[in-house]
């Protein structure tokens, strides 16, 4: 039976606030207070505007600091170590989709509830960053659903605006990307939900429905026989679907979704391929890293072609 030290079952136990986010605890001993354990939501300082991304650290072992991280791009990556004494951290990680081929280092201190500090990307770019605990967004009771609203009224992009030049387009009814361009994103932002939507893309193309904004579904054409988590249906870089049920390229497929707080469960083409599981945290390329507020459904349109149709959502009461 592995044994947990008892300085560390202090530092990893955690209690929610007033406001569901995340605390560690006091110090016990000769613990520090403050603590970096636990979930970050990180935003940087970016040159033209703020960029999401996100932290985990948790122990592992005999005193020892691991975690996974989430850049601007890309998907959750381990982290093998972080380095942690007296308030400051460090860590590095091997670049994914970031230009330049050094490691990303993220530097910083922790601040009671929050961290600050700079991440120093694979060209050589350095940006200064913040971020404060990730909420637990655990709900109390079970909801209850209000009736379907059409997202997508089949004629023109009314309640949606594009990320950029629009590419997007109303056809007979279906909601088309002729080609890849910008992202597509609703006026209005949502909490917890039901959602339905059915799409179709050609062979090789690649799409995905980011749930608030942050929570990236993935649609790719995904013939394949074992289920990945950057494949259809999966949560990208964070969760597998439990089966592969995609389609062949031009047909329509469907995905039902259901998200409450951070619990999703998601049906693809009548298999319920995720099942009540909790997504960590944002994925790459979210709009933002403030998870505690409702976001706006973004459909991906930067990735080659894709058509959606039957897009309706019922609100969580």
């Amino acid at each position: 039976m592995w044994r947990f030290p008892a300085g560390l079952l202090v530092l990893a136990m955690s209690a929610a606030t007033s406001d569901g986010t995340v605390r560690a605890p006091a110090a016990a001993g000769a613990l520090a207070a403050e603590t970096i354990v636990g979930r970050w939501d990180i935003t940087i300082a970016g040159p033209d505007r703020p960029l999401p991304s996100w932290l985990e650290v948790r122990p592992s072992g005999n005193g020892y600091l691991v975690g996974q991280f989430v850049g601007v791009v890309g998907s959750a990556r381990p982290i093998a170590r972080v380095e942690n004494a007296d308030g400051s951290f460090r860590f590095s990680i091997p670049p994914q989709w970031e230009q330049g081929k050094g490691d990303l280092v993220v530097e910083g201190r922790v601040q009671g509830d929050a961290l600050a500090g700079s991440m120093t990307f694979p060209d050589g770019k350095r940006l200064e960053y913040t971020a404060k605990r990730a909420p637990s967004l655990r709900r109390t009771a079970a909801p209850t659903w209000g009736p379907p609203v059409r997202l997508f009224n089949g004629t023109d992009l009314t309640g949606w605006h594009a990320l950029g030049t629009n590419q997007w387009r109303a056809v007979n009814g279906v909601l088309q990307s002729p080609k890849s361009g910008a992202n597509l994103v609703t006026d209005s932002t949502f909490g917890d939900y039901r959602l339905h939507l059915e799409f179709r893309y050609p062979k090789g193309s690649n799409s995905g429905v980011y749930q608030r904004g942050r929570y990236e579904v993935q649609i790719e054409d995904s013939v394949t026989t074992e289920p990945q988590n950057d494949l259809l249906g999966g949560v990208y870089g964070f969760i597998a679907p439990s089966e592969v049920a995609a389609k062949q390229p031009g047909e329509w497929q469907s995905f039902d979704i259901t998200l409450v707080g951070r619990m999703l469960t998601v049906v693809a083409n009548g298999k319920t391929v995720i099942c009540n599981r909790e997504i960590p945290g944002i994925t790459g390329g979210a709009l933002d890293s403030n998870e505690g507020e409702p976001g706006p459904l973004l459909l991906q349109g930067d990735h080659g072609p894709i058509e959606y149709r039957n897009i309706t959502l019922r609100r969580a009461r």
